[in-house]
């Protein structure tokens, strides 16, 4: 990789999406702290005012599925700071349902904002990246990026997309100086599960003891979850910090173990399969 990280400002410019609650408005609060220079957005600018007085701060009213929004917010970023170094993908939605449940309607809403929400963000900002030649971009995934699970799969699809994204992604811009990181957290006390999450209105008896009783434990955990956002945006900003950041920043001991036994599973199906797998090409010519 040419430039990158290393030629960024020691007061780096931070444009964070979905600040109101959560990983959002934590990390916001500690890039502030750093001494860092932040944009703060949310839907509700209200939200996040509390934050105004925290340091070299810009807060802005910003809905990610809203193309007049990002670009007023990005030019305003750009006048007040010059430009930006770091874009943090965070705003995001959950929903709840059995594939067969899911509601076409909400289903696209979800996808709109944690996928085609950040991708517009992305294309928003890296003109101005690419001509600096250096930047640095944060998705925010989630260990259900990597690994599916009952009652979230259209949830799961949006994050598997984002992962697809960023991985082409970071092959495009790497060469030209910008690093681009996932972050895939586990359970945090967040309000993921309890408020930005809706559910289906059609419930299937079929699926009661899969889909249903895993949505039912996931919202039973909602503000008792193992993860603390808190620590979380501090190993985010411990691997920015880095002379080697990583590609995909697992976060939380339910995110490692899950990924783990993933990566062994794989491993299984791959090795088990691979004479059917190798036997799928045309023969080597002799």
């Amino acid at each position: 990789m040419t430039g990158g990280k290393s030629t960024i400002s020691v007061k780096p410019v931070w444009f964070i999406t979905g600040c109101s609650t959560g990983f959002g408005r934590e990390l916001a609060k500690h890039v502030l702290e750093l001494g860092y220079r932040a944009v703060v957005t949310a839907r509700n600018p209200d939200d996040v005012k509390d934050l105004a007085d925290k340091g070299e701060v810009l807060i802005l009213k910003l809905d990610v599925t809203d193309q007049g929004q990002i670009d007023s917010a990005i030019k305003a970023a750009e006048d007040k700071f010059g430009c930006i170094d770091v874009l943090v993908n965070n705003a995001g939605i959950g929903y709840f349902g059995a594939v067969e449940e899911s509601e076409e309607d909400q289903v696209r809403r979800m996808f709109e904002i944690n996928f085609f929400g950040l991708s517009r963000m992305i294309h928003a900002v890296l003109p101005g990246m690419r001509k600096l030649r250096r930047g640095f971009i944060i998705n925010f995934s989630s260990i259900g990026g990597l690994c599916s699970f009952p009652s979230v799969g259209y949830y799961n699809a949006t994050k598997f997309a984002v992962e697809g994204l960023s991985e082409a992604l970071w092959q495009e811009v790497e060469p030209l100086g910008i690093r681009v990181m996932l972050v895939e957290p586990s359970g945090f006390r967040t309000d993921w599960a309890g408020r930005s999450a809706n559910e289906s209105n059609r419930q299937i008896s079929d699926y009661a003891s899969s889909a249903g009783a895993w949505r039912c434990q996931i919202r039973a955990m909602s503000g008792k979850q193992a993860g603390d956002p808190v620590r979380a945006v501090h190993a985010v900003v411990t691997a920015f910090r880095s002379p080697n950041p990583p590609h995909r920043l697992l976060l939380g001991n339910d995110a490692f173990e899950a990924a783990m036994k993933k990566l062994e599973e794989l491993r299984k199906d791959f090795s088990t399969w691979e004479e059917a797998s190798r036997g799928a090409d045309f023969p080597e010519e002799q």
